[in-house]
């Protein structure tokens, strides 16, 4: 009998957000560099923007403030304003690979008029490896995800 390796659990995110669909789509999406911490980037250089391409096979990157690209992973799907599904490529060594694949998916569910329940996962953790659940930890803790969606929320709030 063999044993088969148990995959690491997701990182799922719910809370809801005082913001119509639309709204906090677009902060999500179009706004992500205004809410990412400058602390998480790849770059060199440091992070001056983050740009989620508006449709399905676009780019996701962030735009160090010499200029460069470097990637974060893709846009898988792009269906505004209730459903966003991104490609993260980010090693556990925090540099882009485009061999893995993990994906977070994000859903805005209309509450009212003025609040969005969000839905976030990041799945797929078993493709790092024998890392993986070091890595889901670091992504489900303060200084990753919920740290990330903190923020988010802020800047909806702000507006």
């Amino acid at each position: 009998m063999t044993v088969g390796m148990i995959s690491p659990a997701p990182v799922r995110k719910v809370f809801t957000v005082q913001a119509s669909q639309e709204k906090a789509f677009d902060v999500f999406t179009a706004r992500m560099g205004d809410w990412w911490l400058k602390s998480h980037t790849i770059s060199p250089a440091g992070q001056k923007a983050v740009v989620v391409e508006p449709f399905s096979g676009g780019r996701w990157y962030e735009i160090g403030h010499d200029g460069k690209e470097c990637e974060w992973g893709k846009v898988l799907d792009y269906s505004r304003p209730d459903r966003l599904v991104l490609a993260w490529q980010i090693s556990a060594e925090w540099a882009y690979d485009p061999q893995l694949l993990t994906e977070v998916e994000v859903r805005f569910v209309v509450v009212s008029a003025s609040e969005t329940r969000v839905e976030f996962e990041h799945r797929k953790l078993e493709n790092y490896g024998v890392v993986a659940d070091k890595v889901r930890e670091v992504l489900g803790s303060d200084g990753g995800w919920t740290g990330l969606l903190a923020a988010f929320e802020s800047v909806v709030l702000a507006g």
